[in-house]
C-alpha cells in the first residue's frame, strides 16, 4: 500500500485540553480498574510509534468496515477479523499487531449478541473484557494508542428520558453484555494510559445487519402486515460512517480519555423505524407497542441517551443530528439497501 501524506481536514483547531478523566467509579459486582504499583510502572513510557499507521481489529463489522473506508488517505490503514485475528489469544494479538507495526489500534471487535450473552457468559467475557485487556497490554508495551468502542449498556437506563447520561455518570450495567463491556473499559484503564474509549449506541450502517435493515426486510416481505416496534425505549441513533469520522478526529488529536459519541438528538425505536421507512418511500404499516409486549432475556435500557459532553468540551465534536444522518444514509444507500434486502428475501431458505 502506498502511503500518502495529506493535511487532515478533520483535525480540530487547538483548544484548551480537558481535564483527565476521573478514575472509573466502583461498580457492584466487578472489580475496579487496578492502579499499577510504582514498581510495575516503566521508568520511561515508550514513545508513540507511527500513529499514522492504524490497525482495525474487527474490520468486517459495521464500524470496522466504515473505518477502513474513512480513515485514508490521512492514515495508512490495515485490519483483520476472525479467523485471522483472535483478540482473546495473546499469541494472535502479538503476532498480528506486531506485523502491522501500527501506532494506533482501533478495536471494533466485540461480542454483541445481547440476549445470547446471558447464557454464554464466558465467551462474552473473553471477547469484551479479556480481549481489550490484551490489546491494552500490547499498546502499553509498544507505545501505541488503543481506541476502544464501548456501549450505552454500561448504564442501567433508569434515568427518566430525555435526561442523558454523560461520561461523568456512574455505570451500572443490568446484564451480561453491559457488564462485560464495562469490564473491558476498566481492564484497559488499569493496563495503559494510552487509550481512548468511545461509548456509542443504536449503531446502523450500510454494511452488515442492523435494526433498520430488519425493518426494511419486514416491510418488503409483507407491506400489509403491521410492524410493531417498541415506543418506550429512548436512544440516539448513530450512523457508523459518522462515528468513524468522529474517531478519525479523536485519533488526530490523540488526547486519551473517555468520550461519548452518538447521533445528536434522541428518539424511540418506533420513531426511528417510522422515519426510516418514510425516507425509503416504500409501502408499509407500522404501529407502536411497549417493551412488555416483547420480553427478551436481557432487559433493554429504557433510556440509552448519551450526551457527547467531553467531545464538545474539547472542541472535537463532529457528530450530526440523527435525523440528518439518517436522511443522508438513505440518500446514499437507498438502491443498494433495497437490492440487498430483496435478494435475501428471494434466496432459498436453508434446510
Amino acid at each position: 500500500m502506498t502511503r500518502r501524506r495529506q493535511t487532515n481536514r478533520n483535525a480540530a483547531k487547538p483548544v484548551s485540553t480537558p481535564a483527565p478523566p476521573a478514575p472509573a467509579p466502583a461498580v457492584p459486582g466487578i472489580a475496579s480498574a487496578p492502579s499499577r504499583p510504582p514498581s510495575e510502572a516503566p521508568e520511561k513510557q515508550p514513545e508513540r510509534i507511527d500513529a499514522k499507521k492504524v490497525f482495525v481489529a474487527g474490520c468486517r463489522g459495521q464500524l470496522g468496515h466504515d473505518a477502513l473506508a474513512v480513515l485514508p488517505p490521512e492514515y495508512v490503514v490495515t485490519g483483520m477479523d476472525l479467523p485471522e485475528l483472535d483478540i482473546t489469544s495473546p499469541e494472535s494479538v502479538v503476532r498480528v499487531l506486531g506485523a502491522s507495526d501500527a501506532g494506533t489500534v482501533l478495536n471494533c471487535a466485540a461480542y454483541t449478541n445481547v440476549d445470547r450473552s446471558e447464557s454464554d457468559v464466558d465467551n462474552a467475557r473473553r471477547v469484551n473484557a479479556d480481549g481489550p485487556r490484551l490489546l491494552a497490554k500490547y499498546a502499553e508495551s509498544h507505545g501505541a494508542l488503543l481506541v476502544h468502542v464501548s456501549t450505552d449498556y454500561v448504564f442501567d437506563g433508569e434515568r427518566p428520558a430525555p435526561e442523558p447520561y454523560t461520561e461523568a455518570d456512574r455505570p451500572r450495567p443490568q446484564g451480561v453484555y453491559g457488564l462485560t463491556k464495562l469490564e473491558g473499559e476498566l481492564a484497559i484503564r488499569g493496563t495503559t494510559e494510552r487509550y481512548i474509549i468511545v461509548r456509542t449506541a443504536w449503531l446502523y450502517g450500510a454494511h452488515g445487519n442492523n435494526f433498520l435493515k430488519t425493518m426494511l426486510r419486514l416491510a418488503l416481505a409483507n407491506p400489509e402486515k403491521p410492524i410493531r416496534v417498541v415506543n418506550d425505549q429512548h436512544g440516539c441513533p448513530t450512523w457508523s460512517e459518522r462515528l468513524a469520522r468522529q474517531i478519525k478526529v479523536l485519533i488526530a488529536r490523540g488526547q486519551p480519555g473517555l468520550y461519548h459519541a452518538t447521533g445528536e438528538g434522541h428518539c424511540t425505536w418506533f420513531e426511528l423505524a417510522s422515519a426510516f421507512l418514510r425516507l425509503m418511500n416504500i409501502p408499509h404499516r407500522i404501529e407502536p407497542c411497549t417493551t412488555a409486549d416483547f420480553p427478551t432475556p436481557t432487559r433493554r435500557p429504557a433510556n440509552s441517551i448519551l450526551a457527547n459532553a467531553r467531545l464538545k468540551e474539547a472542541g472535537l465534536h463532529v457528530m450530526h443530528h440523527w435525523h440528518d444522518d439518517l436522511a443522508e444514509y438513505v440518500r446514499r444507500h437507498h438502491d443498494a439497501l433495497l437490492a440487498e434486502t430483496r435478494a435475501k428475501l428471494a434466496a432459498p431458505k436453508p434446510g
